[in-house]
């Protein structure tokens, strides 16, 4: 989505994309030393970078401590707390951007005729661009969090 530079990310939105934690306007840069691709000039570089720990066991992704990308509603690099339930279900559909549709089956109980139903769930979450390999078909736990749009109060913890 956005390529790294000596200034920081690559914007590709219409708005300036930024870490609210992070102030870009300095002069010099005191932060981790990441090391880039190639060797010689530039082969390490300083980058200021807010990550955060979700809790609950989950570890926060690779991508999203060394990546370059800008999201707000990422509950590693954004303004996003889980809290509540955490469901885990099959990737139905990845068509919309930075944003999946989670499949949950399951089973109800028909008392009249003592058998069951298949019902099921279409859970629209936010998948953060740290996980970049989701596909349909793959099993992802999604946590509860904020409503981060009309019908998305889910993000993915882990894939």
């Amino acid at each position: 989505l956005s390529k790294m530079t000596d200034a920081g990310p690559v914007q590709t939105e219409r708005a300036f994309q930024k870490q609210p934690t992070i102030f870009v306007g300095r002069k010099r840069l005191i932060g981790k030393k990441v090391k880039a691709k190639g060797k010689g000039k530039g082969a390490k570089k300083t980058q200021l970078r807010f990550t955060r720990n979700v809790g609950l066991g989950y570890k926060t992704p690779k991508e999203a401590m060394y990546g370059d990308y800008i999201d707000k509603k990422c509950p590693f690099t954004g303004n996003v707390s889980i809290r509540g339930r955490i469901l885990r279900g099959v990737v139905a559909s990845t068509k919309m951007k930075r944003t999946i549709i989670v499949r949950r089956d399951y089973l109800h109980f028909i008392k009249k005729y003592n058998r069951f139903e298949k019902r099921h769930k279409n859970i629209p979450a936010h998948l953060s661009p740290a996980f970049t390999q989701v596909k349909e078909g793959d099993i992802v736990t999604i946590g509860q969090c904020r409503p981060l749009s009309k019908t998305i109060r889910f993000n993915v913890l882990d894939h």
